[in-house]
């Protein structure tokens, strides 16, 4: 145990040295505290009251900075701190780039820029310097070019304080934009329903003794326990349930029978891609996006019949608050002069836009096709939804040349949108003019931290935690549209597509380096 030994004749000694220091250390503040005790009684009374004025004043001004500092949160340069460690340890675990040593931390420039871009400065909005169209064009340009985008590639960079755009390569073209296209569904739902519209839950009277549960199209309607501590929650068919067994005690009923109507929504439940792990059966009435796990979000096996699936659970709830059901529940139509005896409400549009952005929700996505529909009084089918955003985006005076809308989700191969498109509806959404489309930025993933984009980015710093960005991928097909800060404190939006890719990883790839390349540079 040779190494044992000499490790511990070291430790002894430091300890002795450093208690030696702390001594000296010691004697040396104790002199100090003597001499500045001598100096202030040496000193005349009003030098001392001046002095007595201006520790006070340290002392208040260092209390509102400490209070300031923790109610805005761990923040350093812009940025959180928590989010800052989480990337300098993601830096350097994949990518191409490999460095010996600890590289910066990624963080977000000292001052950043308010959506709509008013950044500080002398010249008001817009004051950080605009890229110039050919300094964009020399850092993005070339990215263009990587054989892991397939042979349709298209892109358009607007600036946000010019509304003008500083870079494009084929964005006039229509391609496949896969869940991009929920940019567009999220634009059309907010400006047809409004951020806090909520979607009801009902409970009506269909005669004597019989009720009818009603669905207004809420995806998010949950039937599992509230979870404690959690801010505002999803409408809950327990609450629902509550709420319904205490109407009809008051009215001295104890056994009814059950109908679900889930005539909100019309023409086929099934998306056309048939059944599929990534959306349940589009209906009115539904619990849990008709998940058979326990999850919330992404792929999972889904109930091929989930309004029938809700009205039993339903009625269980019932049974357990001593309502006893006659019989199974049955679809059925409730009355044209309903009497409501219980409802429960959604999240308001603005939270489900930004969970559908954030997870790339497809039952989300779907249900605010319709929502927009429901709004501008057509049928809420795949169809009518389709042409309901369309419509939506005609009378926000979008570029709709060659779009078209086929589902609200997608999913579907035949939509169609272009680059120009996309930057322009989160153009709009930025904009300090349209405040009822913030959500649609405000739910934008955020590159290696939040959402779809949690596991991307890794080893970019230049990208991770300042690009914020929806995804979008089907075979053969990869998009990214979204906002970014670049070097100067400028706030830019952007849309790359890219069509016929063979390496869903290498195309990826290839779009996060663009999306990155716009956050590193000045380009001026």
């Amino acid at each position: 145990m040779p190494e044992t030994g000499k490790w511990q004749v070291r430790w002894q000694s430091a300890v002795r040295s450093a208690r030696s220091a702390s001594r000296a250390a010691v004697r040396s503040a104790q002199t100090a505290v003597d001499a500045t005790q001598q100096a202030w009684h040496a000193t005349p009374r009003h030098t001392q009251q001046t002095w007595r004025l201006t520790a006070v004043s340290a002392a208040t001004g260092l209390a509102v900075a400490i209070v300031a500092v923790a109610a805005s949160g761990p923040w350093d340069s812009g940025q959180r701190t928590a989010e800052r460690a989480e990337a300098a340890a993601m830096d350097g675990a994949s990518g191409e780039h490999h460095v010996q040593g600890p590289r910066p931390a990624p963080s977000a420039p000292p001052v950043l820029p308010a959506l709509g871009g008013r950044v500080p400065g002398p010249a008001g909005r817009g004051a950080a310097p605009a890229p110039t169209d050919a300094g964009l064009a020399d850092a993005l340009a070339p990215l263009l070019k990587d054989p892991a985008l397939g042979p349709l590639r298209t892109a358009s960079v607007l600036d946000v304080a010019a509304g003008r755009e500083v870079f494009g390569d084929g964005q006039g073209k229509a391609a496949t934009p896969a869940s991009t296209v929920k940019l567009a569904t999220a634009v059309a739902a907010l400006s047809a329903r409004g951020p806090d519209h909520r979607i009801d839950t009902t409970v009506v009277l269909a005669g004597k003794n019989r009720i009818v549960l009603v669905g207004g199209g809420d995806p998010t309607l949950t039937a599992r326990a509230p979870r404690p501590g959690a801010g505002e929650q999803p409408a809950n068919l327990r609450t629902l349930a509550d709420a319904t067994a205490r109407a009809l005690k008051k009215r001295h009923l104890a056994k009814i029978s059950l109908g679900y109507d889930t005539s909100a929504y019309t023409g086929p439940t099934e998306h056309p891609i048939g059944p599929n792990e990534n959306i349940a059966p589009v209906t009115a009435l539904m619990t849990d996006e008709a998940r058979l796990d326990d999850s919330e979000h992404g792929t999972a096996p889904r109930d091929t019949d989930p309004a029938r699936t809700a009205a039993h659970t339903f009625a269980d709830l019932l049974h357990d608050r001593g309502i006893t059901v006659d019989g199974d529940p049955s679809g059925a139509k409730a009355p044209k002069k309903p009497v409501r005896i219980a409802a429960v409400h959604s999240l308001p549009l603005s939270a489900l836009v930004e969970r559908m952005l954030t997870y790339s929700d497809n039952d989300i996505a779907e249900a605010l096709a319709r929502q927009t529909a429901l709004a501008t009084r057509r049928p809420a089918s795949f169809t009518g939804a389709g042409k309901a955003v369309r419509t939506a985006l005609q009378r926000e005076h979008l570029p709709l040349s060659g779009a078209v809308f086929e589902d609200g989700s997608g999913l579907d191969r035949d939509d169609k949108v272009t680059a120009a498109l996309l930057s322009r509806l989160l153009l709009h959404a930025s904009s300090p003019d349209h405040p009822a489309l913030r959500p649609v930025v405000t739910g934008l993933p955020v590159a290696a931290f939040t959402g779809t984009l949690s596991n991307r980015y890794r080893g970019q710093s230049a990208g991770a935690g300042a690009v914020r960005a929806k995804t979008g991928t089907l075979t053969g097909v990869n998009t990214l549209a979204g906002t970014v800060v670049d070097a100067d404190g400028r706030l830019l939006v952007f849309s790359f597509m890219t069509t016929g890719t063979t390496d869903p990883q290498g195309a990826q790839e290839a779009l996060d380096k663009l999306a990155s390349a716009v956050a590193n540079c000045g380009c001026r």
